[in-house]
């Protein structure tokens, strides 16, 4: 059960909570999950092509800073009756705020003229990008696309994990692997990754990688440690970092 389930819908409730918090009636229900589908998929989509004026602020503009990644793992979506609360969670926020915040604020305006409702942005780093299984699976899709021999991208993934604390990891590459005639899969594995465990910390992604040959697409299982008392104490926990890290951000500002 736990090989061939997917790791976050067999332990939501349990370990891990939902990407999409609110609850809709049921004639409102639809509109509201495509809503949310076409949410994130123009938040990963247009994000990064934001063009952003630095002459007009006075800053000059890096030739490097049009290619950089945003590192976006996940987005979250919380709904009120008169607000949509969207949780952006990256590697790299001063990326996707822009410098003084313009890039956001752009956005922002784009988002309420899509949905036509009014949007509250939240932009939350991710301290070890190492331990996110989205941001993983992204980086050794791009390394095989810019032919990067596919175990060296995943043997440095792995050390790479476990180094930032892993307890295990399995990353798992599928497809014309190195240009071969007959597509096969490979399987690299380190530590513990226990899929039958309900209570097991795993966090899960895949991602494709487009090459000449063809798609190679990419899985990895991250095990992070087990989770004891349930889904309310993951919640309180998640809450106490978030104050913390507000505590932080009024404390620089001052």
């Amino acid at each position: 059960m736990g090989q061939k389930t997917n790791p976050i819908g067999l332990r939501l409730g349990i370990a891990r909570s939902w990407d999409s918090k609110w609850f809709a009636r049921k004639k409102d229900y639809q509109k509201n999950l495509l809503e949310d589908l076409m949410v994130r998929k123009y938040t990963m989509e247009r994000l990064p092509r934001i063009k952003v004026s630095m002459k007009d602020r006075g800053e000059i503009e890096s030739p490097m800073a049009k290619n950089i990644d945003p590192a976006i793992s996940k987005i979250e979506i919380l709904r009120s009756p008169k607000r949509i609360i969207i949780n952006i969670y990256t590697a790299r926020p001063g990326v996707v705020i822009g410098p003084g915040g313009a890039r956001i604020e752009l956005f922002k305006k784009e988002l309420e003229q899509l949905t036509k409702k009014d949007i509250q942005l939240n932009v939350m780093e991710i301290n070890n990008p190492e331990l996110d299984a989205a941001l993983v699976a992204r980086n050794i899709a791009r390394q095989i696309a810019g032919r990067v021999s596919h175990r060296r991208a995943m043997k440095r993934a792995i050390r790479e994990a476990r180094r930032a604390g892993a307890q295990g990891i399995k990353i798992k590459c599928s497809g014309r692997l190195r240009g071969a005639e007959i597509a096969h899969s490979e399987t690299h594995k380190d530590g513990r990754v226990p899929l039958h465990t309900l209570r097991a910390d795993i966090d899960y992604a895949s991602e494709t990688s487009h090459t000449t040959y063809g798609c190679v697409g990419v899985k990895v299982w991250i095990f992070k440690g087990e989770i004891l008392g349930g889904m309310k104490e993951v919640l309180q926990r998640q809450l106490k970092r978030e104050k913390e890290k507000k505590k932080s951000r009024r404390r620089r500002r001052q």
